[in-house]
């Protein structure tokens, strides 16, 4: 394998240059902030110091934001807690049914425990309205949860507008964003969704896995996923990963000082697009994607699967949805409708502001061979 063709950024991404420094700094820093001597209190200085970092990304208060190990972590934490906080109103839960597995297995756990769930359809391009919303909100709704971007389609949904129409509704029902693919990857800050909760990470944008946050807007009042000793406001307990924080902190504000990065992160996969239209005359377009670094095609007729392994064996990654799936059909494209030999053949590819039109271009020419070296068999 000469060279790595990587478009499966939606997955995880490379650690930055900036992030990779400044946890190993804070790795020789190693004491702990909630200790009393003058070594700790730098160490707690530095917290607080990252946490404003990511706080001014999102755009919330610093005191709004909750380290966490990862976004499956954040969005227990909400989607339970939330549910707990509000189950005198009601237990009847509302989501989308194309949410990534951290949200769709939380709600499927909470239904064991007696709530019953909506889960909303989406449409043929992948989108949910906020009228279908609306109009599954019921007096007992305690809670609803949407992702602002789909990790398997790139389609954003309208979490602001269905925030309105929440609160219009009944200000007292909380709201869930999982925001994990739309955080640094979508022009405006998280922080102006209007959502009480919401879900990030940070190995999706340059930092390392094993940290991620949840965002608890002000007056929200979560009991703790995690108790012991009192950390982050006594919320979630156990000693801060201040190596993991400072990476996380330094690959938001490296993002944060590329304002051309979405704009070239869309161009590219523009290009692709287009490249593998003409590459490859089989290949159908799921989802162009509404986010600039995702999108979703499908050769009929083939078995993603086996596409993906050949591909890799080229040194050409990318998936067949998301990587949490390992390998299972996907849910997001079957509750899009697609006909089976679409669903058989999907392939979700993602990119950086990184990403080339030379590396593009391998990816057409790798997918056109695989797709004539397949074809007499898979057919």
């Amino acid at each position: 394998m000469d060279k790595l063709i990587y478009f499966d950024y939606a997955a995880t991404t490379p650690v930055r240059r900036e992030a990779a420094d400044a946890l190993l700094d804070a790795l020789g820093r190693f004491g702990n902030p909630s200790s009393r001597y003058e070594y700790a209190r730098q160490a707690a200085q530095r917290v607080k110091e990252d946490r404003e970092a990511i706080a001014g990304a999102f755009g919330c208060a610093p005191a709004e934001l909750y380290f966490t190990s990862c976004g499956t972590e954040s969005d227990n934490w909400a989607l339970r807690r939330g549910a707990e906080l509000n189950r005198r109103r009601g237990k009847h839960i509302v989501t989308t049914a194309i949410e990534h597995a951290a949200v769709l297995e939380t709600c499927k756990d909470l239904e064991r425990q007696g709530y019953e769930v909506t889960y909303l359809k989406p449409d043929r391009a992948g989108r949910v309205a906020a009228g279908q919303l609306a109009a599954a909100l019921r007096p007992d709704t305690a809670l609803v949860s949407m992702m602002l971007v789909n990790n398997e389609t790139g389609a954003v949904l309208p979490v602001a507008d269905c925030v309105k129409a929440v609160k219009a509704y009944d200000p007292a029902i909380l709201f869930h964003c999982d925001g994990v693919q739309g955080f640094l990857k979508t022009p405006e800050p998280l922080g102006k969704l209007g959502a009480d909760l919401v879900a990030v990470s940070g190995h999706k944008i340059g930092a390392p896995k094993g940290i991620g946050a949840l965002y608890v807007k002000k007056g929200v009042r979560l009991r703790p996923l995690l108790t012991g000793g009192g950390q982050e406001d006594g919320l979630r307990s156990g000693t801060e990963a201040t190596a993991q924080i400072a990476a996380f902190a330094a690959a938001a504000r490296a993002c944060a000082a590329d304002p051309g990065r979405l704009e070239r992160t869309a161009a590219i996969k523009e290009y692709t697009l287009s490249q593998l239209r003409e590459a490859v005359p089989k290949l159908e377009v799921i989802s162009a994607g509404d986010a600039p670094h995702i999108c979703a095609v499908t050769l009929p007729g083939y078995k993603s699967e086996v596409v993906v392994r050949v591909l890799g064996d080229r040194g050409v990654c990318v998936s067949s949805g998301s990587a949490c799936h390992r390998g299972r059909p996907s849910h997001v494209f079957a509750a899009m409708g697609l006909p089976k030999p679409w669903l058989d053949g999907a392939l979700r590819l993602s990119f950086s502001p990184d990403s080339t039109r030379e590396e593009a271009d391998a990816l057409a020419s790798a997918l056109k061979d695989a797709a004539g070296s397949l074809f007499t068999t898979l057919s």
